[in-house]
């Protein structure tokens, strides 16, 4: 196996699917004192408190329709724009299935998916804000 990458600096990125988007954004805005990073239309809002990242996606269905899982995915949050390759190519070349290529999004940011052994679609992300 190839070496490894630099280091990650941590998860501080996580994305939830939501009932009630208004609602949240009341709680993690108006009470715990979040701020509104990016509203790219009205299902989906971006929150930070400054060096986390927090997404809130509408939920197309409600939970009380029965099982619902409400994690979108995780996010690891890379130093450097130039890391995301680096990543991609050694969980690559290490067998983790990839669900999405690196591609740079509408506000900057870096990043594709993967998933772990237990399905779990994780990002590896350089996020501008976050960057340092």
């Amino acid at each position: 196996m190839d070496k490894r990458p630099p280091a990650h600096t941590g998860m501080r990125h996580v994305a939830l699917f939501v009932d009630g988007l208004e609602a949240c954004e009341h709680f993690y805005v108006d009470l715990l004192g979040m701020e509104v990073e990016w509203r790219p239309d009205q299902d989906n809002l971006y929150l930070t408190s400054g060096n986390d990242n927090l997404a809130l996606h509408r939920a197309a269905r409600s939970s009380d329709e029965g099982a619902f899982q409400r994690l979108d995915h995780i996010g690891f949050i890379l130093a450097k724009i130039e890391d995301v390759d680096q990543w991609h190519e050694f969980l690559v070349a290490a067998g983790v299935t990839v669900v999405a290529a690196p591609r740079t999004h509408r506000d900057g940011a870096r990043s594709f998916y993967c998933l772990d052994p237990a399905g779990t679609r994780v990002q590896v992300i350089w996020h501008p804000p976050l960057a340092g």
